[in-house]
């Protein structure tokens, strides 16, 4: 019961950073971000929210794992795994502020490059610790090189 309700909260905090960025993209999407001058690749806008929920769901399952973990040899890397497990969680809320929030591609891109970084440095410290959890992740920091490269087309054709 104990696990259940640990995978529950791990679900539930992720989600939440989920709803935190939804609240500054919701309204900049049919507003400034239609306005916006976008590369040939861009999805359409209704796939975006599906793929995120998945990422945000698999993203909570991999914490789960980590929390979970009864390794105590691995013990101290679990802590930097937290540390840097909240601050990409962090960082992926503020490029959502940062990108349609205070509608800068500039400040979205730059934003994007360091949650790229802590999402790569969260995945090394799973991985020492749980290698599911860091296999989780994957489609994660795969999204987020895809929406890296999509924020500078985005950046380079408003410029």
């Amino acid at each position: 019961m104990v696990k259940l309700i640990k995978l529950i909260v791990s679900i539930i905090i992720t989600l939440v950073a989920g709803a935190i960025g939804s609240i500054f993209t919701a309204s900049a999407i049919p507003t400034w971000y239609l306005t916006l001058k976008k590369p040939f690749f861009n999805p359409p806008n209704y796939l975006f929210a599906p793929v995120w929920t998945i990422l945000y769901i698999l993203m909570g399952i991999a914490f789960f794992l980590i929390w979970t973990s009864k390794d105590q040899k691995k013990k101290s890397f679990k802590r930097k795994c937290f540390i840097y497990f909240f601050a990409q969680l962090v960082f992926n809320v503020l490029w959502s502020i940062g990108f349609f929030g205070l509608h800068s591609p500039l400040l979205g891109f730059i934003i994007i490059l360091i949650l790229w970084y802590l999402i790569f440095k969260t995945i090394v410290y799973f991985a020492k610790v749980e290698k599911t959890a860091a296999y989780l992740l994957y489609p994660y920091i795969a999204w987020v090189s895809f929406a890296a490269i999509l924020n500078f087309a985005v950046l380079i054709l408003n410029f």
